[in-house]
């Protein structure tokens, strides 16, 4: 125990000593500091309201029989004034046990000082819960990012803008359900746990039911049980959940990461467009005044409508070829050390793609129509097979939305399970064959669109964040003191 630790543990006794519960009891009726600084009145040494406040104290300032605090709620921080002469003995005493970090409930008046600071004048503190640990060095704070991820508390508490951007993850999903329902969605939950792991191509995670003895997976995607409801009449329906993908972290993947899946019958890929704009745009309202938003020292503009390119188009304009010119396409893979060794020519060319174009989607942009062998769970053209009704939205450069008109052709869906692209493990592979589902499209599945969003990457753009473990508030790390 460090000497710090040490003088808490006597101000808590201090605390008991006094009667006082040190770890607080209801506090009804406060309102957050952010409601009580609109309150504050126009001019200085005018006796404002009396308020209620709440909150952790975050700095002070003795100066002898005047002693000045901040306390921070959720919604923000006000200054506090407590003068020996407005409060009791037993409230200077209670006083004088205070640490940075303690919780407080505080009544008083508002006032604004002669510098313009809006305050509290302290009448009466109600103890709440003391902090038996020392907080961040005020400077510094809370650097060491593996301190911040693995005890987010003190990342939320200390460094400045954290709470709020997680916030604003609540009001972008808030929104995207009021969008949702606005539009005639229902929201629905499906089974975490799939017998077969299939609706992506991605490594599920492997459990064991004990009771059945049968192993099971965590699900990789939420649309096979979705289009079930959609073959059993729920003609709009989403689900905004959590997936789990066995694979690997970097700065736009967490293994378990949310998203939502919507589905519209009689709808197609066009239509999804239109409503994944319109997502993305009221989300956007909702937590700003403006359309163009800051991202590192440039801004991205979510003024509707946006553009959609084609994939060829985009193709032809950044890898410098037509992609079905094979020659060509492997030409350009060898320059950018792409694999081609036993690998589908469309497998290939999305390899290129990847790696020429999507640096230059600064977007927001629609790609459409993709190469249908990569998209098996996607209806292609009427004047065209070997295209794909598939649009992916891209926002600087990253992947924001999937989306399809949907596959609603059994024998066609059974064909494209049974027979795996080129180069792909069985693991990697979404075309496992899930007779369930198949028996479902056999009943008759409307046409549809289908869209998919990953929501932790949304928070990112309107939050301005470079990487998905700032918008997660406990992201996946490697157990601590484990070897790298």
């Amino acid at each position: 125990m460090d000497r710090f630790e040490r003088d808490r543990l006597v101000k808590l006794e201090k605390i008991e000593s006094l009667g006082i519960d040190p770890w607080g009891q209801r506090f009804d009726n406060h309102q957050p500091i952010e409601k009580i600084r609109s309150m504050a009145p126009a001019e200085s040494g005018v006796t404002g309201e009396r308020v209620r406040i709440a909150g952790r104290l975050m700095s002070r300032n003795n100066k002898g029989k005047l002693k000045f605090y901040f306390l921070q709620d959720w919604s923000g921080k006000v200054q506090l004034m407590v003068s020996r002469a407005d409060v009791s003995e037993e409230q200077w005493e209670l006083i004088g046990a205070l640490d940075i970090g303690d919780l407080i409930g505080v009544d008083g008046t508002l006032r604004l000082t002669n510098t313009g600071e809006v305050t509290v004048f302290v009448e009466t503190i109600t103890f709440l819960t003391k902090s038996l640990s020392q907080p961040p060095e005020k400077h510094s704070g809370v650097k060491d990012i593996e301190i911040l991820l693995r005890q987010r508390y003190l990342d939320l508490i200390y460094n400045e803008g954290v709470l709020e951007r997680m916030l604003k993850r609540t009001e972008i999903i808030a929104s995207m359900r009021q969008t949702l329902a606005g539009e005639g969605f229902v929201e629905v939950e499906t089974p975490v746990l799939h017998a077969i792991a299939g609706g992506a191509a991605a490594k599920p995670f492997i459990t064991h039911h004990n009771a059945l003895d049968i192993d099971l997976y965590l699900r990789i995607a939420l649309e096979l049980h979705l289009k079930r409801l959609m073959v059993g009449g729920v003609e709009r329906v989403f689900e905004i959940g959590r997936v789990f993908r066995n694979e690997g972290i970097d700065a736009t993947h967490n293994p378990e990461f949310t998203m939502t899946e919507i589905y519209q019958a009689y709808g197609n890929y066009e239509s999804m467009m239109d409503l994944t704009e319109k997502i993305v745009v009221d989300a956007v309202k909702k937590i700003s005044d403006e359309m163009v938003l800051p991202w590192g020292e440039e801004t991205i503009d979510f003024t509707p409508p946006w553009p959609r390119k084609t994939y060829a188009d985009l193709f032809a304009e950044h890898a410098g070829c037509d992609m079905h010119d094979s020659a060509a396409v492997a030409e350009v893979a060898a320059t950018h050390h792409i694999e081609t060794a036993d690998k589908h020519p469309d497998v290939i060319v999305n390899d290129v793609f990847e790696a020429t174009v999507e640096d230059h989607l600064q977007g927001p942009v629609f790609v459409i129509d993709y190469p249908a062998s990569i998209c098996p769970l996607t209806k292609r053209k009427q004047d065209n097979p070997a295209i794909a009704e598939r649009f992916e939205l891209f926002i600087k450069g990253m992947e924001l939305a999937n989306a399809y008109t949907e596959l609603n052709d059994p024998r066609l869906q059974e064909e494209l399970f049974l027979t795996q692209l080129q180069g792909q493990t069985e693991e990697d592979s979404m075309a496992k064959m899930d007779h369930e589902f198949i028996k479902a499209l056999k009943v008759g599945m409307p046409p549809a669109g289908g869209l998919g969003i990953g929501i932790d990457r949304l928070v990112m753009l309107l939050t301005d964040s470079r990487s998905i473990r700032d918008v997660i508030y406990f992201p996946l790390l490697r157990p601590e003191g484990t070897e790298e």
